[in-house]
């Protein structure tokens, strides 16, 4: 029973630790109701439900399960003069910045209605931000051996991540996800050794075009790129 509806929602502007319980909530029910099926006949199990949450944050750093706290520059005091909240969370990955103007997607899926491959999943996920970067003209790059979605990838003096990813999986349900710079103050990133890299630069798409991008734009052009690419059926 595979059930490819993904239920959209567009949370806003969210404080992250309200959005992490909210997730965690879906993430925990989706698990649930996985554990109940397994002891129905299959004409009685109940479809899994897919949501993909797009956010944006007031400033908070968090740091994966990995992560090295050394990686946050600040201490309790700087972090409040910066008007910021520090989480570790339960992702993989090292520190990242969240903040206004940046994207952030959180796909709660079930890849047991998709396919049970998690580098699949981050590859697609990659994916869905290099086709939207296209659409602007940017040329968004995977960078061998770092997840995540970078601009000269290969030229060590040049290379600048433009896209975060993290996710945390159980079960085949994800949660957790990326977080595409768009219109972000990129500023905050100084503060940290983004992913724990301190040989890369960070940058944003509106630093790259040298304008403010329409921020419905590109929900929209990520929303329907991962829509595609997970062969799914959006339901707003």
């Amino acid at each position: 029973m595979k059930n490819k509806t993904i239920i959209f929602k567009d949370l806003g502007l969210i404080d992250y630790k309200t959005c992490w319980d909210y997730q965690e909530d879906l993430f925990n029910k989706t698990i649930e109701q996985k554990i109940k099926n397994r002891d129905l006949p299959v004409e009685e199990q109940s479809e899994t439900t897919n949501y993909l949450l797009f956010v944006e944050h007031p400033h908070v750093y968090t740091l994966g399960k990995s992560g090295n706290e050394k990686n946050l520059l600040l201490n309790e005091f700087a972090l409040k003069e910066k008007h910021a909240t520090y989480y570790k969370i339960n992702r993989g990955g090292d520190i990242t910045y969240h903040g206004p103007g940046q994207l952030v997607a959180y796909p709660i899926l079930d890849l047991d209605n998709f396919f049970t491959d998690i580098h699949k999943y981050l590859r697609l996920l990659e994916e869905s931000v290099i086709l939207t970067l296209k659409d602007y003209g940017i040329a968004g790059e995977r960078s061998r051996g770092e997840t995540g979605v970078w601009l000269d990838s290969n030229d060590l003096k040049k290379a600048r991540k433009i896209c975060a990813m993290g996710v945390r999986c159980s079960r085949w349900v994800t949660m957790h996800g990326l977080a595409l710079n768009v219109n972000v103050n990129l500023d905050y990133f100084n503060n940290i050794i983004p992913c724990g890299i301190n040989d890369k630069a960070v940058t944003s798409l509106n630093n790259e075009m040298k304008r403010e991008v329409d921020f419905n734009d590109i929900k929209n052009k990520l929303k329907m790129n991962i829509a595609s690419l997970f062969e799914a059926h959006i339901l707003t």
